[in-house]
């Protein structure tokens, strides 16, 4: 990402004060997002396969190259859709730039993101980027729509105002993930090892086994689960190299703040705010009963693995992707990343989240008991 904007506040340090320590958290809300310099490409992801989009995209993106002269980038198989191939009106998209997932690099190319659908586009354009984000502005018009704050009604002038920047951030935290698999061929003989472009191949004998180190940037949350397999998994998890325990039931989810309110809140975890830094750790349908959701501190290292003693596989995903299956001497290791999501709020971070809770969520809408002086004497 070219070097465009600047993020002031949210700073936490330590203050000395006379003889002692004071340790000074700032305001989530007085995190602003400022530009160094005009923006001047942008990358808008589309919802795949919905027709509902196709007006909307046309106008954001006429908009954004007419008016705002923006270089605009959008995915090659969103024009390769035959709704807008063969429609005339949608002449004017033929001057788009264009990309392909996982041949083309957009890190050098892109100064903010917006996205049109549902939470699903936030998540497919964290992936796009597997070292620093492109602050993401996020229009609802999905089915959820818990990360996308803004209403398309009034797009022009919102999209002006972040293009004029000074507006509200919130650094959503990603995992670094890393997932070594191998296949070990056992004979005598001693044995080296050699990397390269993640790939170790160590020398056993005359034999050659390979392990295979697979790298991903995950914003919402990793599941491993047992997959198609009747049995219950059976996974050791450490904590900085520690065996803590080992999850046996369906799985286990490995979340970040954002993924909190997704499959961890279903599987019975609190859901925390974007701005804490946290690792969450839920168990999926767990045999023990006593183990329960924990939290524990953004940073630090967790390793997990097939337990020695596991009757099957398991298969783990990323943010519902990639899905690949976890064999014994495999590892899944997970951290927080360095590069988080920077997103655009509507108001500010505090008041975004609440409002999702209450709108997508419904969170603790009941009926309302009756005042005192309304009950009827008994």
């Amino acid at each position: 990402m070219r070097e465009t904007m600047r993020i002031i506040g949210n700073i936490s340090s330590p203050i000395r004060n006379g003889s002692s320590w004071q340790w000074h958290i700032q305001d989530p809300a007085s995190q602003r997002l400022t530009w160094s310099k005009p923006p001047k490409s942008i990358l808008v992801i589309k919802k795949i396969q919905d027709d509902r989009l196709l007006q909307p995209f046309k106008e954001l993106c006429i908009f954004l190259m007419e008016e705002k002269e923006m270089i605009v980038y959008v995915e090659k198989k969103v024009l390769e859709d035959p709704t807008i191939a063969n429609d005339e009106s949608f002449g004017p998209l033929k001057k788009l730039s264009t990309f392909r997932e996982g041949f083309d690099d957009l890190s050098d190319r892109i100064d903010f993101i917006i996205c049109l659908g549902g939470d699903g586009t936030l998540l497919y354009a964290s992936s796009l980027f597997q070292d620093s984000v492109p602050p993401v502005m996020a229009f609802h018009l999905g089915s959820l729509g818990f990360l996308t704050p803004f209403n398309f009604d009034t797009y022009q002038s919102q999209v002006t105002q972040v293009i004029e920047g000074n507006v509200a951030i919130i650094l959503r935290s990603r995992l670094k993930v890393k997932v070594v698999k191998e296949n070990r061929e056992k004979k005598g003989g001693q044995q080296h090892s050699v990397e390269a472009n993640g790939l170790i191949v160590t020398k056993h004998g005359e034999n050659e086994v390979g392990k295979r180190a697979m790298h991903y940037q995950v914003l919402n949350e990793v599941v491993v689960d047992r997959g198609p397999s009747s049995y219950l998994s059976n996974v050791d998890l450490f904590l900085d190299g520690r065996l803590i325990t080992t999850v046996q039931g369906d799985g286990v989810i490995v979340s970040t703040p954002t993924g909190s309110t997704a499959y961890a809140a279903a599987a019975g975890a609190s859901m925390i705010h974007p701005n804490v830094p946290a690792i969450m750790i839920t168990p999926i349908c767990p045999h023990s009963l006593s183990f329960r959701p924990i939290v524990v501190p953004a940073g630090v290292e967790l390793q997990i693995m097939l337990s020695p003693d596991a009757r099957n596989t398991a298969w783990v995903s990323f943010d519902g992707r990639k899905r690949q299956e976890i064999c014994h001497g495999d590892s899944i290791t997970i951290t927080t990343s360095c590069y988080p999501v920077p997103s655009i709020c509507f108001r500010d971070p505090v008041n975004d989240w609440f409002e999702s809770l209450a709108e997508c969520l419904h969170w603790n809408v009941r009926k309302k008991q009756s005042h005192l002086t309304d009950v009827e004497d008994y």
